[in-house]
């Protein structure tokens, strides 16, 4: 698995072609999710080549936004079929790493160990002490979207989101959830 060259391509691809009006959905929330699964993998025990495979899903997992936020997980797999056979990945974890994909859809709902991971990292910024400068960003593309018009309806949708939210792994829940929870008062606060 040539994850390094693939790597280089998508992130390319991503920096010239993605929409620049996507503030959260961009090079850097890729970067940070596959920086999280690495994280979350290694605590969790996973040996290099399953690293491999989480950081690829990671890669491709917002891929899809290419075309557009609907349906962009299932986008985001076809892109994963097209340029992954040619890197060194046999059809099985391929399959695979869709799953992972899939399972950072929300409502998230992962049905493995990798799953779980990937869709941890996906968020792990809600417990985390940057959550407030990442979720303006999502803020902004929410508004740009004309998905939320105030703050009051970012605030109630935030805090909708967080009281449904759960981490699934153990080392997301050790190091995520105090501060979700913490974030989660600030936001209430607020209403």
């Amino acid at each position: 698995m040539n994850y390094q060259e693939v790597k280089n391509i998508i992130l390319s691809e991503l920096q010239n072609k993605l929409p620049k009006h996507l503030s959260y959905h961009s090079v850097s929330h890729i970067e940070d999710v596959i920086n999280a699964a690495r994280e979350i993998g290694e605590a969790e025990g996973l040996s290099e080549e399953d690293l491999v495979l989480l950081e690829t899903a990671a890669l491709f997992h917002d891929t899809g936004f290419l075309y557009g936020s609907k349906d962009h997980e299932e986008k985001s797999c076809e892109i994963a079929q097209e340029y992954l056979p040619s890197h060194g990945y046999s059809q099985e974890k391929i399959d695979q790493i869709k799953g992972m994909i899939m399972a950072t859809k929300i409502p998230q709902s992962p049905t493995n160990h990798f799953e779980e991971i990937l869709a941890d990292a996906d968020l792990d910024y809600l417990g985390r002490d940057d959550f407030f400068s990442i979720g303006n960003k999502l803020y902004e593309e929410l508004a740009m979207f004309g998905i939320i018009s105030s703050e009051r309806d970012w605030n109630l949708l935030q805090e909708r989101f967080l009281e449904n939210h759960h981490y699934f792994t153990k080392t997301a829940i050790e190091n995520r959830a105090a501060k979700k929870a913490e974030n989660l008062a600030i936001i209430k606060s607020k209403i």
